[in-house]
């Protein structure tokens, strides 16, 4: 499956020194020695690109106890015991509580997070990313920064908005050089194993100094797998992407222009409907972001910025509008994270100045927050008008997939499915387009798309061998399929050499 321009599908492929040289039906005689690899009824389609993962923070997480698919509090105050007793580290990390997918209908309290774990601090993530629950004594160590902040709430020990920001960064600034270098190692690891030759990762979540910028920077270049790392340096501050030379800037927290539905702060045109009510949170006024875009566009950086609601979908799409009006330029590729509730005007703007969007499709009848709480906070008209895939691919818009991880566990195969099954059924893909989605448009949004992407003659060789050709399957069955080797620069992945990445440390560390 080349996905290149026409969708094209062939018998052979051949790979020589980490290219591919020959695509097609009929084997050359030039290429009659070359060992050859039979896949029967497997298929090969090209490496797996996400789009919009928090590498740094869900490789800490990934290191820690994950309970998404625990379902009560009850098994997640017994999870977070037996982790305590097996866990060394001086602060327990855990991530993916969720109210909604919990029989007891809430988060747990910071009282049961003590009676789990009375002794260490324990640092709690809610399934969105964007709040969290601590025990008393993380909280006795955090207390004094948080406590005149926005979503700061002790007795039951949750923190949101700029509370929850705060406590991450505390929490990110705790964790050794070492220990990152190998939690990102493992993350690696973990996403080929997914069929993930490169990810997207946004980054600058607290560490001193912006340290996993440098440190995903230094990573990625020196992979000896051949696994590919593209920086966005989540910042509002030009010169944070120009000084490290990155020709990107955005992501999520500070170029977060709301927050999300779960933790009521994603910024609506219309309130609520449910008891809280409210408008959510736009974060930043106009000005603010469309001076943002204006500054950046003017550097000749690509924008990325994260938009959950309409209000904030519609205050993204004109901020790169007015930067565009400004300093026009052919080929920005410009994107709005998530885009999950599009306005007519926004998407209006985005078609006319070539804007895409980085999607999550693992967020369609998401167990963390399923589709009838979103009825309940949104009615079920608003609700129905989620991540519109059908009528972003119609309009012209180019739509990526990405995990948000550590928000969903990176899936490619979920993505699909997903994808060519969504909850309203009029808002499908094809398989063909969801794959297309998945890989090509992966590349292109980062302007790799001359290199990788696709599977064709001059390209270079990342590859995924799947258990079956998902063109034969029907979309519902999708999700049987499994990635059985990935394949970067002609050569099956290898782990991560923790010598090679202890030599890449060193050498950062002299820099520094």
């Amino acid at each position: 499956m080349t996905v290149d321009a026409t969708d094209a599908v062939a018998c052979y492929l051949v790979e020589e020194k980490g290219r591919i040289v020959y695509v097609g039906d009929e084997l050359a005689r030039e290429y009659a020695g070359f060992p050859v690899e039979e896949l029967g009824r497997k298929a090969l389609c090209p490496a797996f690109v996400d789009t919009h993962e928090h590498l740094a923070s869900f490789a800490t997480f990934n290191a820690g106890l994950n309970v998404m698919d625990a379902r009560s509090n009850r098994e997640i105050m017994q999870m977070v015991a037996d982790f305590a007793e097996r866990c060394k580290s001086k602060i327990l990390v855990a991530f993916g509580a969720s109210p909604y997918s919990v029989e007891e209908g809430r988060l747990l309290s910071r009282d049961e997070l003590d009676a789990a774990c009375p002794d260490k601090p324990v640092f709690m993530v809610k399934y969105d990313g964007h709040a969290c629950v601590v025990n008393t004594p993380l909280l006795r160590a955090i207390d004094a920064k948080v406590k005149n902040l926005r979503g700061y709430h002790p007795d039951a020990g949750e923190m949101n908005q700029e509370a929850f920001f705060a406590v991450s960064d505390y929490i990110t600034g705790s964790l050794s050089i070492p220990e990152l270098v190998k939690n990102i190692q493992g993350a690696m690891d973990y996403l080929a194993a997914r069929g993930i030759g490169m990810v997207h990762t946004v980054s600058g979540v607290g560490f001193a100094g912006n340290l996993d910028i440098s440190l995903e920077q230094w990573l990625g270049r020196s992979a000896q797998s051949g696994f590919q790392v593209r920086v966005f340096p989540q910042s509002m501050d030009v010169s944070v992407a120009t000084k490290r030379k990155l020709p990107r800037i955005g992501g999520c927290f500070e170029c977060a222009l709301d927050g999300c539905f779960g933790s009521h702060d994603a910024a609506l045109l219309e309130p609520y409907v449910d008891e809280e009510s409210g408008c959510g949170v736009l974060y930043y006024s106009d000005e603010k972001v469309v001076d943002f875009c204006k500054q950046a566009n003017r550097a000749g950086l690509q924008i990325e910025m994260h938009a959950i609601g309409d209000a904030a979908f519609e205050q993204a799409a004109r901020a790169l509008k007015a930067a565009l009006d400004d300093y026009p330029r052919e080929d920005h590729r410009h994107g709005i994270i998530h885009a999950c509730l599009p306005t007519e005007e926004g998407l209006r703007i985005c078609a006319e100045y070539g804007i895409h969007f980085p999607m999550q499709t693992s967020f369609i009848d998401w167990p963390q927050e399923p589709d009838a709480y979103l009825a309940s906070v949104l009615g079920k008209e608003r609700a129905g008008q989620l991540n519109p895939l059908r009528r972003y691919a119609d309009a012209g818009i180019v739509m990526s997939a990405g995990s948000d991880a550590p928000c969903t566990d990176p899936d490619p195969i979920l993505w699909m499915q997903r994808a060519c099954n969504h909850s309203v059924l009029d808002q499908s893909l094809t398989v063909q387009e969801a794959l297309r989605m998945c890989t090509y448009n992966g590349a292109w949004t980062t302007f790799d798309e001359r290199e990788r992407g696709s599977l064709e003659v001059g390209k270079v060789a990342d590859m995924v061998v799947l258990s079956e050709n998902p063109y034969e399957m029907d979309p519902k069955d999708l999700g049987r399929l499994r990635v059985e080797g990935l394949i970067l620069g002609g050569k099956p992945y290898e782990q991560q050499r923790q010598g090679v990445l202890s030599a890449v440390l060193r050498g950062m560390l002299r820099r520094r």
